[in-house]
This record gives C-alpha cells, structure tokens and sequence, in this order.
C-alpha cells in the first residue's frame, strides 16, 4: 500500500534519524546489551515512542500505521536496537494506557512517551510463551492486594524497567478467563531479576529471566480488571505483532539494499556478481519478498488503526509471511555476499542473527496458521 503523505514525511525523519543517530551506535549497544539512555531519550524527543498515548499524556494519538513505520526504520539498523523501545512503549506501556487507571497513566505515560522511563512485559514462562493460558504465576489475595509467586523468562527490558506489566493466574481453576495483570514497580520487594541471557541475536537488548518471590501489589495496581488479563494480552498481541512483522520488513529491506550493492561491487569470473543471471534472479526474488512482505504488514496496521473487522486475520498473515519471508530474503543476501556475509565484522551477519526471533517471538508462525486455519472448519 501507498503512504499517506503525512506518513511518508514521517517515515523520512525515522529513515534520517536511524541514520543519523542509531547506526552509530550499534557496534557499542551490541557490545554493551543495551543502547544508551540517551539514545533512548531522543527517540522520545523524536516523537516515536508516543505514537499510541494521547497528546494530553505526553504523546501525538493513536496511530498503528507509524508505529509499524518506526518498527521497520529501527529494524534496519538493527534488531536489537529497535525492540527494547517498542517493547516500552507499544508492548508494555499500551497496557498502561488502554488499560490502566489514571493514576498510572499519570506516573508513567509520559516518561515513557520521553523515552525517560522504560516499561517490561512479563507474561512468558519457562513452561509458557504463545501459550499464555499456560502460564503458572500465582497472585493470592491478601492484605487489600495480592502476592505474587512465580517466575517469568526470556523478559526484554527486565534489568531496565522502571514498571513492570505481569500476568498472573488469580483463579487458576478458570484457566485462561482466571489471570490478571498487575503493575509492579522496579525495586519491590520480592522482585528481581537474573543475568543477561545470552543471545543468538538481539544482543543490544536486555533480556532476562524476572523472579517474584511473594511480591505485594496493592488493588489499585490491577491493570483492567480482575481476570480479565488474558483478552488484554491477547489485544495487545494485535499490535505487537504488527511490530515484528515490519520489523521483517526493515531486516529484508537493509539486507536487499546491501545485497545489491555488493553483487554490483564484487569482482568475479572476469566481471561482476550482477552480470550473472542467476543472481539478478535471487534479487528479483527478494524483492518480491520484501515488497509482498511490507504491502501485508502495511494493510494490517491501517486495518487495526480503523478498527476493520478483517483486522486480527490479517495481523496474523502478515506476522506469518512477514517473518518467513524476512528470514528468507536475509539468508539470500548472506549467500550473495559469501564469505564475507558468514563474518560478524559485517552488517548482513547481525541482520542474520536477529532476524530469527521473529518466528517465534510475539506467538510462532504455528499459532498464526492456527488462527487462520480455524476459519476453513
């Protein structure tokens, strides 16, 4: 699909931005785990971190379409880079925003929207990702609140956030309609958090195992409604999917655009790769990719900003296609850089690495086909 023309002006400034500021600091933030509060802060400043929080809240509206912009724009430069900040602000901090009292809204919507307080997502568990039905956290009541027990993995953000989003089972024997969410504060008692968990990819991002050991919430800190968690997460998975899917979009667009530009520049059997019609072939096939890739993941963020009924099929097809074809079109691009693209000292091997968290993360491609497949019975 076609930009609107304010999107479009907005996409240019997160292209110069990406460019300008974030590139740069790949190589540190890959080392370090993390990007800089700094970075972190001017993406704030940009304006792209408060794209789903109201104007009187420090933000500019809702509006999917440019958060799926600002996505694929980060993604470019990389993976890890970009997902710490969406996390804050589209993963966890909707929740705050959709779903919170004004209490919360007032302590952290804004510093989110700054990109001057982070925000985590614990709902994954060691026994339980895309099934979050399955998770086993308990919240018991107690003391005009409740305590928390239980454990919490593979967290982006944990070791950073200033508030914590955590799914908790309250009644247990209703299953799925039985979990709540609960805000947590960094620095509660009973909550900690491990080690940075080693990566395949996304190295510039915090990830982290999340312990609550009897942690007290008090009843105000109840996100939405008791018992009503498992449609918040599964809600907020419509945006959050969208995200990882042009994040695919941005992985296959750099990897084409660098994968052209080497098969022009490599010196090979007395010309160059380009003059070889079996690799003008594999671009072409990127291409179509990459551009089929965007059109979907496009469609679906302008479905959930207008609310069509279409919308949460079309989420999952473009989550499904998406990650699959990014995968495939990132994979092309190292075989056509060769050796070169197999070292870590290129850009094409990180674009390699973090692109395979995107089948799985967000619900794996199997649970997309699931949702899918239900509507041939």
């Amino acid at each position: 699909m076609t930009l609107a023309p304010e999107h479009r002006d907005f996409q240019l400034m997160c292209r110069a931005f990406t460019d300008k500021q974030v590139r740069p600091a790949v190589a540190q933030a890959e080392t370090d785990g993390r990007l800089t509060d700094e970075l972190w802060r001017s993406m704030g400043a940009a304006g792209m971190l408060g794209l789903m929080t109201p104007e009187e809240q420090g933000g500019s509206g809702r509006d999917q379409v440019a958060v799926a912009i600002v996505a694929e724009e980060l993604a470019r430069a990389a993976g890890g880079v970009a997902i710490g900040p969406l996390v804050s602000a589209y993963m966890a901090g909707t929740h705050i925003i959709d779903n919170g009292t004004d209490a919360h809204r007032e302590e952290f919507a804004e510093g989110i929207a700054a990109g001057e307080k982070i925000a985590s997502i614990a709902v994954t568990e060691p026994g339980a990702g895309s099934d979050v039905a399955g998770l086993i956290t308990r919240a018991v009541a107690a003391d005009d609140g409740y305590r928390i027990t239980g454990q919490k993995m593979f967290i982006t953000n944990a070791g950073l956030a200033d508030v914590l989003i955590v799914g908790a089972k309250t009644e247990p024997g209703r299953g799925h309609r039985g979990i709540t969410t609960f805000l947590v504060r960094a620095g509660t008692e009973g909550l900690s958090v491990g080690k940075p968990l080693p990566k395949m990819g996304w190295r510039s991002s915090d990830t982290r195992e999340v312990i609550l050991d009897n942690v007290f919430v008090p009843r105000s800190d109840i996100v939405g409604g008791l018992n009503r968690g498992f449609y918040q997460i599964m809600a907020a998975f419509q945006l959050e999917r969208v995200i990882l899917a042009a994040m695919g979009v941005g992985h296959a667009a750099e990897a084409f655009e660098l994968a052209i530009r080497h098969v022009r520049d490599r010196a090979a059997f007395g010309g160059h790769l380009i003059d070889k019609q079996s690799v003008r072939h594999r671009l072409a096939t990127m291409e179509i990719d990459l551009d089929t890739a965007r059109m979907i993941t496009y469609l679906a963020a302008e479905q959930l900003r207008t609310g069509h009924p279409d919308a949460p099929r079309t989420v999952a097809k473009a989550k499904y296609h998406a990650a699959v074809a990014a995968a495939r079109v990132v994979d092309d691009a190292v075989q056509l850089h060769g050796g070169s693209g197999y070292v870590e000292e290129g850009d094409i091997a990180r674009h390699q690495r973090d692109v395979r968290i995107l089948r799985i993360g967000g619900g794996v491609d199997e649970v997309q086909l699931d949702i899918l497949s239900k509507a041939y019975a």
